[in-house]
């Protein structure tokens, strides 16, 4: 989402709910100036790519066992 600075100013508040779920550009005079977004973004990413990479009935205890063996 692209925004301009005034804009920014006026509705504060939106944006920095919205910069949890989407990176939000903020220009002035037609030039990008500034991102506002999620500083942990990374691990939201992170956590997503894992979901559905591991079965269902893959229990903590089996996690754990086989990262012991691998040691």
């Amino acid at each position: 989402m692209s925004i301009t600075a005034s804009e920014l100013k006026m509705n504060l508040g939106k944006y920095l709910l919205l910069s949890a779920t989407e990176d939000i550009y903020i220009t002035k005079n037609g030039k990008i100036i500034a991102k506002l977004s999620n500083p942990f973004q990374d691990r939201v990413d992170l956590v997503e790519s894992l979901i559905g990479v591991l079965p269902g009935d893959f229990t903590l205890e089996e996690a754990r066992e086989e990262r012991l063996s691998k040691i």
